[in-house]
């Protein structure tokens, strides 16, 4: 894994969360784990990982992602034993 993933790694899961992940790193890293990214409507994208389908709100007009996403998006890599 590249440094660059390791360190958006180390953001998400960071404590407290972060308010500084790009989203744009974000889809980056899921990409690199193996994801595959889809649009669709809206703002929503698709991100299939893991054998599984989950569906997320690429933030605007700001690039940086919400507490909440940093969180869901950390449970879900921890579920999958996915670790900095």
């Amino acid at each position: 894994m590249k440094r660059k993933h390791q360190r958006t790694l180390e953001l998400i899961y960071a404590r407290p969360v972060s308010a500084n992940v790009r989203w744009a790193d974000i889809e980056v890293l899921l990409i690199e784990l193996g994801g595959q990214i889809s649009e669709r409507e809206g703002s929503r994208v698709l991100v299939r990982l893991f054998d599984e389908r989950r569906v997320f709100h690429r933030p605007h007009p700001v690039p940086t992602t919400d507490k909440g996403a940093v969180e869901a998006i950390r449970k879900w890599l921890e579920e999958n034993g996915v670790k900095p």
